[in-house]
Formats: structure tokens, C-alpha cells, sequence
């Protein structure tokens, strides 16, 4: 008889999530269930407000992924009124954009996903020396010695000796399923607490470019701050323009970035998948993957400059990419058969985002309860489908479609790591192939920041100071009625803004964000979100009481939960009204 085991909340994420899991007599996963235990508003929020404003509350989403909110929003209404922006406005965004991948990127992995991976108490047992000799024979990075490592262990001794572990405090320290020596876990959380450091200056990109972090600001027609060679200070918060000081601190910044996904974030997590290559065999799920594409080197209408190319590839062919087209009400829908949604048509039938709806209703059953009852509904996050397919959006999605399309960089670095593993291409379509991309990802992306960075300070020196296109900031010059799509490559997924704009008015407006693609739960025909298909993908659990494996393989994923689902009460009725005025 199955046995229903349930984890809730999954820890190490943004947002509320909850998994439910079938498992059989010899522990493995028959059935899982992904439901979003948040209701997400923001749509309704949105309603009759001017469309320039949309990115300031849309940004809210979610306060890890701000800034990619704000870009996707105004990107929408620039695309529905017809806005182009100048070049220094698009390198900005890239930059910035590209600063949210790697800092996210490498935050997920020390502090959301590594402990996953790592035994943080056995590296108690752990030789410094030792552990200096695997950190030089792996990388060049300079903080290496045999003395830092050992204050770095006596720093966790302390910790643990006063009972004050913290956030480490309710890890399954000596699971069986945990690989890696004592000397890898020292190195790994070393790196851990190195990170912390890393990214503190990296957000000062954001804070340069946009006046702080989080939520930037962002501005529809172009950048926020203007740029200037004669104004003292940096630029930001404070500052009436963008100068060179600024931007030679971001100079300093990629550097640095750069400096430590290649000396740290990539040797680390080869080093640590080549004691799981179990993991590069469970945990694909669906097979089909998508990307909306980003990184334009001349404009979002223009998809030949894009980095990130976009499409779709079924069945893991990657020998034909399927165009995806955002407009087409034919090709991305969103159900609501198994969410706590309602459609004015019923729960059957999927709507296009443009003519999506928001409507809450929630039927599930009354907290506290022991299991959800999966034949209704059971989430706050829809099901998106691209022409009817469950597909599975992020990094792993992006390097796929990189590799497919021809792009060089992206097949030579894959190939250098699946050969340093001894690993097939198929290799990457698992959990850990998952965590693999988006090491693979940062690379490429960091590498890229040069070029852009390079670019913007050539035209400045140029005497192109252009940040903003205000051609048509007048409402009075705007049509009637108009549509469109914000699209861009976020660091979990394919991220899509749909605005209708109606006489200067918002209509309508509809968020498909990665994590409902990823994490959305059955669709009337009863498919399986990525989520719960890539759990029932060769797991087996060892203790269902200690479910690691469930862990790894939604980790892997790097949830946001908040961006696809905020609260009822347990009867689904509204809690209060915010007015903003």
C-alpha cells in the first residue's frame, strides 16, 4: 500500500510551497503534487492604473526577483505603445539583468541548494590541510590556505558547540545519501560563507544603474538615470546622474563576478556533481523545454541579436527548435482545472494570457488538514501550456537551446564539464544536470558582461549619452485601445508580461512567471506540472522521514513560489482591502 508523504513547507526557497509525494513499499515515487500554498493578486491590483506605472507594482511580485518584474512590465508597455530605446538603455538592462542571473545563480547554490549536496557537520572531521590541497588542486582561487580553512572550521566548531547552528540547525547532517568527504564539505562551506561576502558588493550594480536593491527603479522608454561626465558622485540613490566614478565601480564589479564563478562557482560544482553522477540520471521529468530568449544586442524586435535565442524543443530533439510566438492565443494558455481559480467558462478550457482572468476561488480543504485532495484543486498556481505541452522553463532550458542553436561558447563549456564527469550530453536532463546549466549559465552570462560594459562606455566616450526615448510619454498620443507582451529570460525561467491598454488605462493584465510553468500543478487532462513529473522520475526515498531526495530534485528547480502564487484565510474569503492612491 502507498504510503502519502508530505513536506510543507519546502525550506530553502522564496514563497510557500507544498509536495506530496505516493510512495510505494520499496520507497519509490509513484505520484507527486506541487501546490503553491499562496494566492497572487497583483494582476487585480493593476486594474484601471496608468500603464507607466505598472512596473512599481508588478516589481512587487516578489522581493528576490524585482528586477526582472520591472523589466518584463515595462518591456510590455513599451511593446503595446510602441517605444524603442536607445542603445546605452538596452546595454543598461542587460547589465543589470545579467548581474540579477549570476548573483542569483550563485546564492542559490551556496545557500538555497548546496546543503542539499553537503554535510556542513562533517566537515568537523575534516583535515585543513587536506582541504587546502583539494581547493588548490581544483582552482587558483588565492583563499585557499591551510590556516584559512582551519578558522573557518573553528568558526563552525564554535557554532555547534553553542547549540546555535542557526539556519544549519535542521539539515539531515549524516543522511547516507551525503557523498562528499569531510575535506569537499569544509571547501564547500567555506565557499558558503565566502558568498555571503560576493554578494554584497554585487548588488551595488543594481543600486548604480537603478538607485538601490531590491526593486530598482526602472523607467518605460528607457534607464532611470541619466548619464553625465561632469556630475560628482556615482550615480544611484542620491545622485542626480550616472558619471564615470559609477561606472568604474561596475567595471570593478564584473571583475569580480567574474573572478569567482570561474575560480569558485564552476570548479565547486564540478567537483561536487562528480560525487553524484547517480544524480545526472533522475529527476528530468517532462522532456520539453522553452525559452522566450533575452540579451538583445539591438532590441527586443529584434530576435538575430538576442543571446538567448527563443523556441521550444520536445521530446529532448535537439535537432529542430519549435518558434514560440507570445501573441498567438493558440500556443500559451494557462488552466485552472486543478487551481484554486475559476474561469467564467468553466475550469476546462485554457485562456491566452490577454484574455486571462483572475478570478479566486478557493475549494480545497479547511487547514489544518492531513492531505490535499488532488482530484479538485489543489494549488494557487495555474498550468500553463505552450500548444497544449507541459514544458519545463530555466537555465537548463536556456543551455539546451544555446547548444541546439549552434552557439559555440555554450557547446564548448558543456562538452568540457560532461567530459571532465565522463558524462553524456543526455546527462544534463536530470537533477543534477539542472544544477550543472546553471553553473554553465553564469559563465557564459558573466563572460558577456565585458562586451556590454565595453560597449557603453565606448559610446559615452563617443558622446552618446542618450538613456530615454520620451517620443511618446503624452497619454494624448496613444491609441485607444492596445496590447503587448513584456518577455524575458529571468534567472528560474521564461518570463512573460501581457498588458491590454485601454483610453491610457490598464484592462487587463496577466503574469506567466517561471515557477508556474515549473511548478504548476495538473491540467484537465490530468499532466503533471515539471515539478511533480520530475519526482516521479526515478526517486526513491531512502527514510521518508528524512525526504533529502524530494529536496534535491525542487531545489534544483530554485522555486519562487511567490512570484507564482499572497494570503486568504482558511475559507478563501478576502482578508482586506489596500488602497493606494
Amino acid at each position: 500500500m502507498n504510503q502519502r508523504i508530505v513536506v510543507d513547507p519546502i525550506t530553502r526557497i522564496e514563497g510557500h510551497l507544498r509536495i506530496e509525494a505516493e510512495v510505494g513499499n520499496d520507497g519509490t515515487i509513484t505520484q507527486a503534487y506541487s501546490s503553491g500554498t499562496m494566492v497572487r493578486g497583483i494582476e487585480l491590483i493593476l486594474k484601471d492604473r496608468d500603464p507607466r506605472e505598472a512596473w512599481a507594482f508588478a516589481q512587487r511580485i516578489c522581493g528576490v526577483c524585482t528586477l526582472v518584474h520591472g523589466i518584463a512590465s515595462v518591456r510590455a508597455v513599451e511593446n503595446a505603445l510602441g517605444y524603442t530605446i536607445p542603445a546605452n538603455a538596452q546595454l543598461i538592462r542587460n547589465l543589470m539583468i545579467s548581474a540579477q542571473f549570476v548573483h542569483d545563480h550563485v546564492m542559490h547554490f551556496y545557500h538555497l541548494h548546496a546543503l542539499d549536496w553537503v554535510d556542513v557537520v562533517s566537515a568537523l572531521k575534516a583535515d585543513p590541510a587536506a582541504t587546502s590541497q583539494l581547493a588548490q588542486s581544483i582552482s587558483a582561487y588565492p583563499i585557499s590556505s591551510p590556516g584559512y580553512f582551519a578558522d573557518v572550521q573553528k568558526k563552525l566548531k564554535n557554532f555547534v558547540e553553542a547549540g546555535q547552528l542557526g539556519i544549519f540547525a535542521n539539515g539531515y547532517w549524516g543522511h547516507p545519501e551525503y557523498k562528499l568527504p569531510p575535506e569537499a564539505n569544509l571547501m564547500a562551506f567555506a565557499h558558503y560563507l565566502e558568498a555571503l561576502a560576493w554578494q554584497r558588493e554585487v548588488v551595488q550594480l543594481h543600486a548604480i544603474f537603478g538607485g538601490k536593491n531590491p526593486h530598482p527603479n526602472f523607467l518605460v522608454g528607457g534607464a532611470p538615470s541619466p548619464i553625465s561626465i561632469d556630475t560628482v558622485g556615482a550615480g544611484g540613490a542620491g545622485a542626480t546622474a550616472l558619471n564615470m566614478v559609477g561606472l568604474e565601480i561596475v567595471g570593478r564589479i564584473i571583475a569580480r563576478m567574474k573572478a569567482f564563478v570561474e575560480q569558485v562557482y564552476l570548479p565547486d560544482t564540478l567537483a561536487i556533481a562528480s560525487f553524484y553522477k547517480d544524480w545526472f540520471a533522475r529527476g528530468e521529468g517532462v522532456g520539453n523545454f522553452m525559452t522566450f530568449g533575452d540579451f538583445p544586442a539591438k532590441g527586443m524586435d529584434d530576435p538575430a541579436s538576442w543571446l538567448i535565442p527563443a523556441g521550444a524543443i520536445l521530446n529532448r530533439d535537439l535537432t529542430k527548435i519549435h518558434p514560440v510566438d507570445l501573441t498567438n492565443p493558440d500556443e500559451i494558455k494557462e488552466f485552472v482545472a486543478h487551481s484554486y481559480y475559476d474561469y467564467k467558462d468553466g475550469k476546462k478550457e485554457g485562456l491566452h494570457p490577454y484574455a486571462g482572468q483572475t478570478n479566486l476561488h478557493y475549494s480545497g480543504p479547511t487547514p489544518p488538514f492531513t492531505q490535499l485532495n488532488v482530484e479538485d484543486s489543489y494549488s494557487w498556481l495555474k498550468s500553463p501550456r505552450w500548444k497544449g505541452n507541459v514544458m519545463e522553463v530555466g537555465p537548463l532550458a536556456r543551455v539546451l537551446m544555446l547548444y541546439a542553436s549552434g552557439h559555440k561558447p555554450t557547446q564548448d563549456l558543456a562538452n568540457f564539464a560532461l567530459k571532465k564527469l565522463d558524462l553524456p550530453l543526455t546527462a544534463l536532463y536530470s537533477t543534477m544536470g539542472r544544477t550543472a546549466a546553471r553553473t554553465l549559465e553564469s559563465k557564459i552570462i558573466v563572460d558577456q558582461m565585458q562586451s556590454w560594459y565595453d560597449t557603453l562606455i565606448a559610446n559615452i566616450k563617443a558622446g552618446d549619452l542618450a538613456v530615454h526615448n520620451n517620443a511618446r510619454w503624452d497619454p494624448s498620443t496613444w491609441p485607444k485601445r492596445a496590447q503587448g507582451v513584456g518577455f524575458m529570460e529571468a534567472p528560474r525561467g521564461a518570463l512573460g508580461h501581457w498588458v491590454v491598454i485601454a483610453n491610457g488605462k490598464i484592462e487587463n493584465y496577466q503574469a506567466v512567471v517561471p515557477s508556474t510553468w515549473n511548478a504548476g500543478p495538473r491540467d484537465s487532462e490530468g499532466r503533471p506540472g515539471p515539478y511533480e513529473a520530475a519526482l516521479m522520475d526515478r526517486h526513491t526515498l531512502h527514510d521518508p522521514k528524512q525526504p533529502l531526495e524530494i529536496q534535491r530534485t525542487i531545489h534544483s528547480f530554485d522555486p519562487c513560489i511567490a512570484c507564482a502564487v499572497h494570503l486568504v484565510d482558511p475559507a478563501g474569503e478576502e482578508l482586506m482591502q489596500i488602497e493606494i492612491s
